[in-house]
């Protein structure tokens, strides 16, 4: 057996002999570099040769070493003195097999790559030899003599079980006694033709139990057409440490056809774990994969990825392709309904390669064309587009990324993942963050917004070569749901982790006096890129604040402020935000009935309190007798202009000189009125009298129950009210009703 590595520069002297009817063109040089892996047969040699991928080199001082120790051209030939230890020549026989497999796996999935070169194995037999000492070849000729030989296998069978189960009359009536039931003899205890041990079946046993566990093993097809009890498990194990050499040796001259010495040969063969196997052509025979970067991508992909994703995004409008990419559940959500995407790219380099920078701008390129056909798909404005209707029919249960309220963008998680290898060679599974220097990348505009369009990250993992080329080599569809499964669990928990270390989340909702949406819009640029709605309550959102230390005060100060208005919890990252935002409301709760008592339940939003002021007795006696309160509306000094907020006055809080004299009701909204228009009523407004009847005014009009009942006995002190400056003069102003009732003081 000939061992060669991908892409390793071999001079060409050295393999020149190996490389006999393959296509290997020279370099100027005077190097010759495969771009291949797999296995080929070398008519001149007469022996198998494998192109092995290129994990197993790794680049130690200057030079490309397999396992980190050897140098490529000193194992190119494994049967003769090379440096390779037993448990190492053990493993790159049967890692040509995995090899082998993946690649017919391959093929058999994508028809039409064209990246496959195969010849069909030839057949073992009895012609002209070729020595081969692989146990990949000892396994194909055990399938094929399966296939070839089902005709032989239905003889053995229907000899072994003729006559089987037939009385021996004349044993019966010599050995046991009769009972005489109408002048007839019954015999309760008949004896049956005794079996005879059966070297036939014996190796068929043998053989079928072969065939299952290279089956169950490798993936291989069984095509098992036989009802014996096999041999498996543990008890197979044993006949694989030499219990089956030493059973086939005690019944090997217990066969004279042709045939069942020929499978006499193959199921020792196989235990004996590559010993002379022969074959009956003597031609070429290859499986070759050229690009194997191709073989690998279509591995993770298959490991990891979804099938249905929607067009536009594997294949962009830019001409880049992304690797892989699936739907799962959001990283800042504990909702399983609520999935995001998951972008990766595999790299296929040697052991201990760096991923490059280009490699780590084109993942972000591809981040922010998802981005974009997001947007395009949710925020086209002709909705009587054709198009656009037939995408939304298409997508519409597509995660949108953009929320509507706080325009910031969820996550994507965006990852690389490398092929590695174990240093003891073991096919476990081990996927883990990449132990190169740089774990993790980021990109962004602005600092300290994790929720922007513009913040992209990046996170590398390593992956058992060994392990995920197995696990697709056997094709067993319950094994890969099950890794693919945990591994998007993991990738889920490993990019949350990266983010708890670098932010501080926060989950928050607004206190109920305050409208969330529209504090949000009108301190816009304060969390612009901090906040967005993951949750299916849209009235919870995530918080995200970085916790590098520059930005200490300016997220303390934030902090502060939401705080007056929202509920503001750390939480987790992913868990679920509603345990503690009660507990934080129970508490606030508390502090409510401190503030506001029996007014509690009238602490709304949309609700505000004119500060009005009256001049003396005589003028607060006239807005109580006519029920009207006044003030000019215009753009001149000492003006109320209208706004939707004073539309929203739904109490009047009289006072003079800074105090408080009475807080009344209103009914109605404002009217706007002219002077002319208020005639019949002895009118005063502050200073003014109404002689001038041009001027307008805005009237509001009150109500007759007596608010102060529904507040209590609390004055209020007009100095701390935190109103405009000039608040003591006789222009009114408003604030909200619930923070007019904080500042109350008790009589």
């Amino acid at each position: 057996m000939r061992i060669l590595i991908e892409e390793h520069k071999y001079q060409a002297a050295d393999v020149k002999d190996i490389l006999y009817g393959i296509d290997a063109l020279e370099s100027v040089e005077g190097y010759v570099s495969l771009n291949y892996v797999g296995y080929f047969y070398n008519t001149q040699l007469k022996d198998c040769v494998f192109i092995l991928p290129k994990v197993l080199l790794e680049d130690k001082n200057d030079q490309e070493l397999v396992f980190g120790k050897y140098l490529p051209k000193d194992i190119i030939n494994l049967d003769e003195k090379n440096p390779l230890n037993e448990t190492e020549k053990k493993f790159i026989y049967e890692f040509a097999v995995w090899i082998y497999r993946a690649i017919v796996v391959f093929k058999q999935s994508n028809q039409d790559s064209g990246i496959v070169f195969h010849k069909k194995i030839i057949q073992a037999g009895k012609g002209r030899r070729k020595l081969s000492n692989t146990f990949l070849d000892i396994l194909l000729a055990l399938i094929q003599f399966n296939k070839d030989n089902q005709s032989f296998f239905f003889f053995i069978l229907r000899n072994l079980h003729s006559g089987y189960n037939k009385i021996n009359w004349t044993r019966t009536i010599g050995t046991t006694n009769a009972i005489v039931q109408d002048n007839r003899p019954v015999y309760l205890n008949p004896v049956n033709k005794k079996r005879q041990i059966n070297f036939d079946e014996e190796l068929l046993v043998i053989f079928f139990s072969i065939l299952n566990y290279i089956g169950d093993q490798y993936g291989f097809p069984k095509d098992i057409n036989c009802n014996f009890n096999l041999i498996k498990g543990k008890q197979f194990e044993t006949y694989r440490k030499g219990l089956g050499k030493v059973r086939l040796q005690q019944i090997k001259y217990k066969y004279f056809s042709d045939k069942a010495l020929e499978l006499w040969g193959l199921c020792y063969a196989f235990f004996e774990n590559a010993n002379k196997v022969f074959t009956n052509k003597d031609q070429q025979e290859y499986l070759l994969a050229k690009n194997f970067n191709i073989v690998f991508e279509a591995i993770i992909d298959e490991l990891i990825g979804d099938r249905d994703i929607p067009k536009g995004l594997k294949e962009q409008e830019d001409g880049k392709r992304v690797d892989h990419m699936y739907t799962y559940q959001g990283l800042t959500t504990h909702e399983e309904d609520k999935p995001i995407y998951y972008i990766g790219d595999s790299k296929y380099y040697k052991r201990g390669n760096k991923v490059g920078k280009e490699s780590v701008y084109k993942q972000f390129t591809y981040a922010r064309n998802v981005i974009q056909w997001n947007l395009n798909l949710f925020m086209n404005g002709d909705q009587d587009d054709e198009d656009w209707k037939k995408d939304w029919n298409d997508f519409r249960e597509v995660p949108k990324l953009r929320d509507d309220v706080t325009e910031g963008y969820n996550i994507i998680p965006n990852f690389f993942i490398s092929a590695t290898m174990e240093e003891d060679l073991s096919y476990k599974d081990n996927i883990r963050p990449t132990e190169k220097q740089n774990k993790f990348f980021s990109s962004d505009q602005f600092k300290n917004r994790l929720f922007d369009r513009d913040t992209l990250l990046i996170c590398h993992y390593d992956v058992n070569f060994l392990y995920v080329v197995s696990l697709y080599a056997r094709n067993n569809t319950l094994q890969k749901d099950a890794w693919r499964k945990k591994v998007r669990e993991k990738f889920r928990e490993e990019i949350q982790q990266i983010l708890k270390d670098k932010y501080d989340f926060y989950a928050m909702t607004a206190h109920p006096d305050v409208n969330a949406e529209a504090y949000i819009k009108d301190h816009f640029q304060d969390m612009l890129g901090k906040l967005y709605s993951p949750y299916s309550d849209k009235g919870i959102f995530s918080l995200a604040l970085d916790n590098d230390n520059v930005f200490n005060e300016e997220n303390k100060m934030l902090l502060t402020e939401l705080r007056k208005h929202f509920y503001v919890e750390k939480v987790t990252i992913g868990e679920s935000p509603l345990q503690k935002l009660e507990e934080a409301k129970a508490e606030y709760n508390v502090v409510l009935d401190d503030l506001y008592g029996d007014a509690k339940d009238l602490v709304k939003d949309d609700i505000y309190v004119l500060i009005g002021y009256f001049k003396d007795k005589e003028h607060l006696e006239w807005i109580l007798n006519t029920e009207l309160y006044n003030t000019r509306t215009g753009t001149q000094n000492g003006s109320l202009l209208l706004s939707e907020k004073l539309l929203s006055v739904k109490y009047l809080l009289l006072h003079r000189a800074g105090k408080s004299e009475r807080l009344v009701k209103l009914k109605n909204a404002p009217r706007i009125m002219k002077g002319s228009d208020l005639k019949n009523y002895p009118y005063k407004s502050g200073n003014e009298r109404i002689d001038n009847f041009n001027k307008t005014y805005i009237v509001f009009e009150l109500d007759k129950n007596n608010t102060e009942e529904v507040f209590g006995s609390y004055s209020w002190d007009i100095k701390n009210l935190n109103l405009k400056e000039g608040h003591l003069s006789s222009v009114p102003q408003y604030i909200s009703l619930a923070e007019l009732l904080k500042k109350r003081n008790r009589e």
